[in-house]
């Protein structure tokens, strides 16, 4: 698969540091009006001029529509940073143009991929802590004032529900199905940008399962995925379980994926046991998936179509949680 990577922020760097080491892609140049490269380097989506056949869009969100719309009508497969677009309004135009084109059209929700959450995953659907009924998790860290500085984050684009919490939407949809209610309460005390920096988010699901995300962008923890599980090497690795679930038989940490069971009723205490899982990279998981939807090997794992309803949940938990005044 011959790969183009448009912009190289900090997950377009990851994107391409994983392609050049997965087997079957060539990484054939790069687009980034600003970032220089060894790789054969254009401005712009509508100035490359080698054969490609697919391209990673991890430019801002709000541009994905237009880059999508360009790389479609240049033939080519696309792999989406989350979120899918920043409005529901461009994931459709998304959705429209690459269907028109005939390509497939991937989003980076690539947790999914992660070795942790596939077993997971198995573990829930196998009924090992029985009928999921509870889940609880806190995603809290401090990002560092320059994250903000003289780039898109600064305005609401920046709020760390739209570039955070739509990866916990999308696993927790991915583990318990569709929501169906969401409430929430945010702040913005600290900052005092006209974005939320922190809050707490409930959620309903179909299933019958209930879910809370408690978050915040400025706030020191060693809670959340990418602290837990050591995935994203710009984040301090700790360990810590960022997620709990809690079922009819037992319960269960994540990432650590101690089960507790054994309690026939509240008399006893549940008793823990843990496994081990192989870890993987996700971001290369997902890029060898990738590989494999171009050859038409494998269907998607999660589509554009997808990617849009988790983009629609996450935009009802942003409307839920904005400031309802500016701080003092």
């Amino acid at each position: 698969m011959r790969l183009l990577i448009a912009g190289l922020g900090l997950i377009g760097a990851r994107h391409l540091e994983h392609a050049l080491r997965v087997p079957g892609i060539e990484v054939v140049g790069v687009v980034d009006p600003v970032v220089a490269s060894d790789l054969p380097r254009w401005d712009a989506i509508e100035d490359v001029d080698v054969e490609a056949d697919a391209i990673v869009i991890a430019t801002p969100s709000h541009l994905h529509g237009d880059h999508a719309e360009a790389a479609a009508a240049r033939g080519w497969h696309m792999l989406i940073e989350k979120p899918v677009a920043h409005s529901l309004e461009a994931a459709d135009r998304i959705i429209s143009v690459s269907g028109a084109a005939g390509v497939q059209t991937l989003v980076g929700h690539h947790r999914r991929h992660h070795s942790c959450v596939v077993a997971l995953k198995d573990l829930l659907d196998r009924g090992e802590i029985g009928v999921p009924v509870l889940a609880s998790l806190i995603w809290s860290m401090k990002k560092p004032d320059d994250y903000f500085l003289g780039n898109w984050r600064a305005g609401a684009d920046g709020s760390p529900v739209l570039i955070n919490l739509v990866h916990e939407v999308d696993l927790l949809r991915h583990l318990f199905g569709e929501v169906t209610a969401v409430q929430g309460i945010g702040a913005n005390a600290l900052r005092g940008a006209g974005r939320v920096e922190s809050g707490v988010v409930g959620l309903g699901f179909a299933s019958g399962v209930s879910a809370s995300i408690a978050f915040a962008d400025c706030a020191v923890s060693p809670w959340g995925f990418e602290a837990g599980t050591g995935e994203n090497p710009n984040i301090g690795t700790t360990g810590e379980d960022y997620l709990r679930v809690t079922g009819t038989k037992g319960s269960v940490g994540f990432p650590s994926l101690t089960v507790w069971s054994g309690a026939a009723d509240w008399s006893e205490p549940a008793q823990p046991v843990s496994r081990e899982v192989v870890r993987n990279v996700p971001l290369e998981a997902q890029l060898a998936h990738f590989r494999d939807v171009v050859a038409g090997r494998a269907a998607p794992v999660v589509s554009a179509v997808e990617g849009r309803k988790s983009l629609e949940v996450t935009l009802q938990i942003e409307a839920a949680v904005a400031p309802r005044r500016a701080a003092a």
